[in-house]
């Protein structure tokens, strides 16, 4: 399923998109950003509720289809304008990362 296609389908906020065609493979929910890099997976989703540019980096490194961030965990301006620099998909949603991954491994 495409990055736009979940972001329709969950009603997720836009934070950036920098390609809505990227296929995602699985979903990935963590906050501890160095089990994360040990574990997710490229083209994955990550679910999570961190928001600081430590999380774009790793969503790069491991070449993370998108990032939703849980509960609309907030941001700053210097989070989305990283996330457009490194060219990768952000989205916030109010559910949780509970209710997004059942949501998620329902679709994809």
């Amino acid at each position: 399923m495409t990055v736009n296609a979940v972001c329709e389908a969950l009603g997720l906020k836009v934070l950036n998109i920098a390609n809505g065609e990227r296929e995602i493979d699985g979903v990935y929910a963590g906050d501890l950003l160095s089990w994360v890099m040990g574990h997710a997976k490229s083209s994955q989703a990550l679910v999570t509720i961190m928001s600081n540019i430590n999380v774009l980096a790793v969503a790069s490194l491991l070449d993370l289809s998108c990032v939703i961030l849980a509960e609309e965990a907030e941001y700053d301006g210097g989070f989305i304008e990283a996330a457009k620099s490194k060219e990768i998909n952000v989205f916030s949603s109010p559910l949780s990362a509970y209710e997004l991954c059942v949501k998620l491994s329902g679709m994809i």
